[in-house]
């Protein structure tokens, strides 16, 4: 486990993770307006053709990139310039296989390590492939990330866990990312079921939206995911997205840093 990421979830409150697509709008400025505004820890999506896990407004900022010419070398020199100037936010790459591997998962790892990534969720390699992608992370020292679902029982949890690090990633709906959210219960009962099968810290994704939910989600879990509704923000927004970027990144880390206190 990277020691970014483990300071991210050792700071004695839960942690803000927040997603953007990389290429989409000036994604530096925007990184930057997320740390500004109290992101824990980044997640860049890699722009990809058939983003089967993502709803409308992660699909439309990946067609916005692509349509831009992102190319995986883009997308590690923002990782890269981003490192420069942010050199204790942790940073995860998030996306789907065939970026990562086309060229050998070898050269990817390597590539993330040198731009100063410190994690990688691939999507859709399930742990029973782990060795298309997981021994050159690992080898890199780049925490591999897994998802867990609703649907990922007690038979399956231990695969997913072996050689995960970082953090687990609970995707809190049986569905695509967007304006979908699971009950609170079921949220809270998940997180409880997970925590005490792994030391690994927590967070909840998919469907978070507002402060109110983040809080809610926060008094249970190490972390909180959100995406979708940052990524609104920069299609609706264009090159003024930073400010709004960091006023709704600001209300989210409020709520979820002191949900522990409520």
């Amino acid at each position: 486990m990277s020691e970014r990421l483990a300071s991210a979830f050792a700071k004695g409150h839960p942690a803000l993770v927040c997603f953007l697509t990389a290429g989409d709008g000036d994604t530096a400025a925007n990184l930057d307006a997320l740390v500004a505004g109290g992101a824990d820890v980044i997640e860049l999506g890699m722009p990809f053709t058939d983003p089967m896990a993502d709803g409308s407004a992660i699909q439309n900022a990946n067609i916005r990139s692509l349509a831009k010419g992102t190319r995986t070398a883009n997308i590690l020199e923002m990782a890269a310039q981003f490192r420069i100037r942010h050199s204790e936010v942790p940073l995860v790459l998030m996306g789907y296989a065939n970026p990562m591997i086309r060229r050998g998962p070898e050269w990817f790892a390597s590539a993330a390590h040198e731009a100063g990534v410190d994690g990688v969720i691939c999507v859709d390699i399930p742990p029973e492939e782990d060795e298309a992608l997981g021994p050159a992370l690992r080898a890199k020292g780049i925490a591999p990330i897994r998802l867990a679902t609703p649907t990922t029982d007690a038979k399956r949890l231990p695969r997913v866990l072996e050689g995960s690090s970082g953090f687990l990633y609970y995707v809190s709906v049986a569905g695509i990312t967007g304006k979908q959210q699971a009950a609170q219960a079921s949220i809270e009962d998940a997180v409880a079921r997970l925590k005490s099968a792994t030391d690994l810290p927590v967070a909840v994704g998919f469907g978070v939206r507002t402060p109110e939910q983040a809080g809610a989600i926060a008094r249970v879990a190490d972390g909180v995911v959100v995406g979708s509704a940052l990524v609104e923000l920069v299609a609706e927004h264009g090159e003024a997205a930073p400010e709004h970027l960091r006023t709704l990144t600001a209300s989210l880390a409020q709520a979820v840093h002191a949900a522990r206190k409520v």
